[in-house]
Parts: structure tokens; sequence; C-alpha cells
């Protein structure tokens, strides 16, 4: 019979799998057109109704793309539409959130050292935020402001900061920048599918019918589009966050959460310049590296729990029953003794400045709190210490797996 732990791990790998091959398509795609759209030539001897067209070299053959400022005088026979990759990748994120915050909500979602919520609440709201976002702007793209891109665009990066600082009051870092990008992620495939997808099936009805397309619709998707080009890279660096105490383990981190929406419209606006006109503007590229100059400044405050803090602060039912086993002093002295160097609030290994990926791993609390990923990464699998830093010892392992089996037990 399966360790439910090992199954639940690989169903999470193979989730996250899905996910990032799935975005990979939808952000590729999203670029290209983007890309193709700038390039786009004038042409008197194409169609009515086209606008512009292109011809690339790929693979060893030549394309020849012509865009439509509406829609062709007929329906094509053959029309491939581009939306599931974007439904798939935010499906699997989705997945992925519930699998990981949700109900490993315990650990990963919720930080009682900001606000003291039941992991219903917690999940509540996690789920709650990301329909609200959606909401308010959709309303926002539907006002006035649809008038003015760049006042709506502001407007839009206002909202973010808000939920940037909103999330850090709640969440643990990790799970506060993800969810800022899920937020965002959010809004951009709802973008895709109440917005972009049946404007164009309208248009597509209207050729069907005979009738001529309204513009006002290709208008609609247009702005939703460039929205969501100028998100997709702050999105990547959300989501690749966790990954990354420096970004999340500080109490700065929804500052420079904020901060990285304005590198992806600096970095987006010099490509897409460039697509346009053959010439980016250099200036974004030093703006750039200042910001992320002001990032690195920001993250070098670590902001987080002293030893005596996290001894102080009670252990949830979960991870109490951890620490009352006959096996966790055994298990305990087989971490502090080849974990803690590295996973330490002031590492000793090294040169290294920080614990990896923010967990540390010197107080029973500690070691309580991350008994399931230690079983993982150090019992079942030699994941864990590197083995050019700490050979760790059969023994040691035997011992970690014993414990955490025990505590199960007694569950």
């Amino acid at each position: 019979m399966y360790d439910i732990a090992i199954l639940w791990d690989w169903i999470a790998f193979s989730v996250r799998w899905l996910h990032v091959i799935t975005a990979m398509a939808w952000i590729g795609a999203s670029f290209y057109f983007i890309a193709l759209d700038l390039m786009l030539k004038p042409n008197d001897a194409l169609p009515d109704g086209a606008y512009g067209e292109e011809w690339e070299v790929h693979g060893g053959g030549f394309y020849h793309t012509v865009k439509y400022m509406v829609a062709p005088a007929r329906m094509p026979e053959h029309l491939t539409w581009h939306k599931w990759q974007s439904y798939t990748t935010w499906l699997s994120g989705a997945a992925l959130l519930m699998i990981i915050y949700w109900v490993g909500g315990e650990l990963y979602l919720l930080d009682p050292t900001k606000a003291d919520l039941a992991l219903w609440q917690g999940i509540l709201i996690s789920a709650g935020s990301l329909t609200v976002g959606w909401i308010v702007y959709d309303a926002m793209c539907k006002s006035k402001l649809a008038d003015t891109p760049t006042v709506l665009m502001l407007l839009l990066f206002g909202v973010l900061v808000i939920m940037s600082w909103g999330y850090n009051q709640i969440f643990t870092g990790r799970a506060a920048l993800l969810h800022l990008g899920a937020f965002t992620a959010t809004i951009m495939t709802a973008n895709v599918f109440f917005q972009i997808m049946p404007n164009q099936r309208i248009v597509v009805q209207d050729l069907k019918e005979g009738r001529t397309p309204d513009a006002k619709y290709g208008k609609i998707a247009k702005v939703r589009s460039t929205h969501n080009n100028y998100l997709t890279l702050p999105v990547v660096f959300l989501m690749l966050s966790n990954h990354y105490p420096l970004a999340f383990g500080t109490q700065y981190a929804w500052i420079i959460a904020s901060l990285i929406f304005l590198t992806g419209v600096t970095i987006r606006h010099y490509f897409n310049t460039m697509h346009k006109t053959g010439k980016g503007p250099h200036w974004t590229w030093g703006v750039t590296v200042l910001l992320m100059l002001v990032i690195a400044w920001l993250s070098t405050v670590p902001g987080h729990e002293t030893w005596e803090e996290a001894e102080a602060r009670a252990l949830t039912p979960y991870e109490a029953q951890f620490t009352q086993v006959a096996s966790f002093d055994d298990a305990y002295d087989a971490v502090l003794g080849n974990c803690s160097m590295c996973h330490a609030r002031e590492p000793v290994w090294g040169n290294m400045q920080w614990a990896p990926k923010g967990v540390f791993l010197e107080t029973p609390a500690d070691v309580a709190r991350h008994a399931e990923a230690i079983y993982l990464q150090a019992g079942r699998s030699h994941a864990m210490p590197p083995p050019n830093a700490v050979q760790m010892t059969a023994e040691s392992r035997t011992k970690i797996v014993a414990w955490v089996k025990e505590a199960r037990a007694q569950n």
C-alpha cells in the first residue's frame, strides 16, 4: 500500500508539471500574437478589410500572415481558436493551489503571527479574493475608464498593490506572493473566457449569418489582451517566488511584489516598441535594473521570527502530535545534526546568508511544523541534505521515518 504522503507529493508534482507546460504554451502564444500584431505592415495588394501582413520564416518554411481589422468578407472553412492554453493553465494552477495551500494550509497558508484564523477561514479568503478581484477589475474595464487606458492601467496597478499588502497581512510570505500571482492570473484567464472569446464568437456568428461584424468587439478584446501582455512577466515571477526566500521572507515582500509589476511594464514596453518600430527604448532597461536593485535591497531585511518567538508560538493540534511521541527526541537530534547548519535563522554553512526556502529547522517547534516535508525530503528520499554538505546516515533517515509514522499512528 502506498504511503499517502508520497502519493500526494507525486500528485502535486504531476499537476505542477502540467501547469508549467500549459503556461509555456499560453505565454508563448500570447507573446507571439502580440509581436505579430505589432509587426504587421500595410500593403495595397491586401484583400478588402485587411489591416496588414507579415512574412516569417521558421523551421525551413515561409509563413504569410494577414490580419483583418474586423473580419474577412466570408467565414473561412478552417479556424483555429486559441483558448485552451489559457484555460488549462488556470485550471491546473487552481488545482495546485488547492493541493498545496488548502490541503496543506496548516503549514503553507496560514501565519498565526499575522492573523489568528481557522483553516476554513483562510481557504475562504483565498478563494473569495480571486473571485472578487475579477469582479472589480471587470467593472473597471466596462466603465468610462476604458476610454483612458493609461488611467485604467494605473488604477489596476493600485488594486494590485492593495492586494499585495492585504495578502501579506494574513498569509505566510510564500502564500501571499503566490496568491497575488493567482489573483492576477485569474484576471488574465477570465479576460479570455468572459470577454475575448465571447466577442470573437459574436463576430464569427455575424459572418455566418451574412452580417457585417461590429468593430467594437475587436477593440474590447484588444484592451484585455494588452492587459494580459503586461501582466504576464510579473505572474511568472510570483509563481517562482516561493522557491526564493529573498522574495517572500521579508516584511517588505508586498513592496517587492508591487515593484515587480513595474518591471513587467518596462520590459514589455521595450519589446512591444521594438516589434512595432524595429528599435526599443533602451531607457527601459535602465529603469528595470534600478527597480531590481531596489528589490534586492528590500530583500535584505529578513523579517522572520526569532528563536524565542518560534518557541513561544503555539503549535496547531496537527503539528503538536509530532512532539508527543517517544521517537521525537531521536528524530530531532537527527534533524539538528544534519539540517540546522543551513536551515537556521543565521546559517553557518559556507557563505549561505539565508535558510533555503525560508525554512528553519532549529527549535523543536520548527521541526514539528515541517515534519511532513522533512519526512519526504530527508526520510523517504535523499533530496536533503545535499551530499556535498552533509553525509546523512541511513540510521538518521530511519529515525525520521519512524518518528513520523509513530506520530501518524497516534492521530
